[in-house]
């Protein structure tokens, strides 16, 4: 594999995360009808960058930046057995260094940051129709936990 650093996200960052938020969205739209159709945004991502509950990191190979995700201290449901979790989001990998273990480093590295709080849940949400993102959370070590449904009248 080449020389992959992650690391903490960093303000320069910015213009290549907007582009990595519009490949996640990119990604998304053929599983989810209800996206606008016109350009949108899904994350503040000056804010992410900002917060001491979130941890944005950045995956970078030969000083280009080629993914990117987060974790997110959120608050557990009262009735659930743990008081916080970390939610992640934002996993990206450029097309051409998907399927190298890329993401993997990337939720390695956010649950180190996440336990080192003393959080012991991670959270995510991914369409059933994606696999391969299914598969590769499933390698990470992720089970199937809820499935979400709708319907539009």
């Amino acid at each position: 594999m080449e020389n992959i650093l992650i690391r903490k996200a960093v303000q320069t960052d910015l213009p290549k995360l907007l582009d990595f938020e519009q490949g996640v969205i990119s990604t998304e739209r053929p599983f989810d009808p209800t996206l606008k159709t016109e350009p949108t945004r899904y994350y503040d991502i000056e804010l992410m960058l900002a917060a001491d509950h979130i941890e944005l990191v950045v995956a970078e190979c030969d000083e280009q930046l080629i993914g990117s995700g987060y974790a997110r201290i959120e608050e557990a449901k009262p009735y659930l057995q743990h008081r916080q979790h970390a939610y992640l989001g934002f996993m990206y990998v450029m097309p051409q260094f998907r399927g190298k273990g890329v993401n993997k480093m990337i939720m390695d590295r956010l649950a180190d940051w996440a336990a080192a709080r003393n959080i012991r849940e991670l959270r995510l949400d991914v369409y059933q129709q994606n696999e391969p993102a299914i598969h590769a959370y499933e390698r990470a070590g992720f089970v199937k936990h809820m499935l979400a449904m709708r319907k539009g009248l």
